[in-house]
């Protein structure tokens, strides 16, 4: 098993006035071929380990362990790990409001392997995969909700992730929408790929692989339906 990510007695504590613990002495394995979902209350960590795993924050105490690569922090090589293996779909798109939706995509890809047309030729194949040709050179505010995220899925794709990591990729969406975007997620499926997405809703949580509870920084798995 090449893919994987290990955490180990995982703790996240922000000083101000008092110590806060978001993330209480977490150990789990995610395995590659799984979906995960994360649920629970706003304030339960889930957000908070979305962003230890994509390698944008750093743990207070604890390890994570990427495909045999033990993370380190403020290590440069974090960077050439979350630009090669992990994909990010954000709840607010944060798409470049200056770039098209093809720059947007395509982007990522230029910086890792500095082929232009390569690069172009690669975003353009994944916007058509999730029905975007149409809106290709249209900017993100020329855009609604629902295709603004399937060009953020497109974005997220473009360097072939090991790892798809999404907080909440439909919160701003009406149903359909929804439907739609997490139908895209799932297909993106295989057996050499880790999705784990946060989610209020429980029709999408149940239908994960593994479905994760957080409350007060804690970590439940649940195997029936919730």
């Amino acid at each position: 098993m090449n893919n994987y990510i290990k955490i180990k007695n995982l703790t996240k504590k922000y000083e101000k006035n008092k110590s806060i613990k978001v993330l209480n002495n977490i150990t789990f394995n995610f395995e590659p071929g799984k979906t995960y979902s994360i649920m629970g209350p706003s304030g339960s960590g889930k957000s908070t380990l979305l962003n230890l795993l994509s390698l944008i924050d750093n743990p207070t105490a604890g390890s994570i362990e990427i495909s045999k690569n033990k993370i380190n922090s403020n290590n440069v090589k974090n960077d050439f790990i979350r630009a090669k293996k992990i994909g990010i779909i954000y709840q607010d798109k944060n798409l470049l409001s200056d770039f098209t939706a093809l720059e947007n995509v395509y982007l990522p890809h230029l910086l890792v392997s500095k082929e232009k047309q390569k690069s172009i030729e690669l975003a353009k194949k994944l916007i058509k995969n999730v029905g975007m040709s149409s809106k290709i050179n249209y900017f993100p505010n020329e855009l609604s909700g629902g295709e603004n995220q399937r060009i953020a899925i497109a974005r997220a794709l473009i360097n072939n992730p090991d790892i798809i990591l999404a907080d909440e990729p439909t919160g701003s969406l009406d149903s359909d929408n929804a439907k739609l975007i997490f139908k895209i997620l799932f297909d993106l499926k295989n057996k050499n790929r880790i999705i784990i997405f946060a989610t209020h809703n429980r029709y999408f949580a149940n239908m994960a692989d593994c479905k994760i509870m957080m409350n007060d920084g804690n970590m439940q798995i649940i195997n029936d339906t919730i």
